[in-house]
């Protein structure tokens, strides 16, 4: 059984906050079924990743990265685009030294 997605996004968060990496919401979904997209900043370089929620074959919750560049910019796109597609979608965003997302799930590469 899938948490809920404020549920989950808190958990998310309190990892990245107990690692010593800083994460907000930038935008509140659906407390009960909003997707979520996870923006990985890693400020050492200052890049960024993007990560977006999807379901396996399996139903069992996986990540893909829907932009594969690094460009700030161009991640920011693809959120506005998604956000006007789907008004309940929640936007995570972690800065960390080493640029890591905090998923626990599996993370398609």
């Amino acid at each position: 059984m899938l948490l809920s997605s404020d549920l989950w996004v808190g958990a998310l968060i309190r990892r990245a906050e107990i690692e010593g990496a800083h994460a907000v919401v930038v935008n509140k979904g659906d407390a009960r079924a909003g997707a979520v997209i996870v923006k990985a900043y890693d400020t050492s370089t200052r890049t960024a990743r993007l990560y977006a929620e999807a379901f396996g074959p399996d139903g069992e919750r996986l990540w893909i990265q829907p932009v594969t560049s690094d460009s700030e910019a161009e991640l920011d796109a693809y959120i506005a685009r998604q956000r006007q597609y789907d008004p309940d979608l929640w936007i995570v965003e972690i800065e960390d030294r080493q640029g890591r997302h905090f998923l626990t799930e599996k993370v398609q590469g």
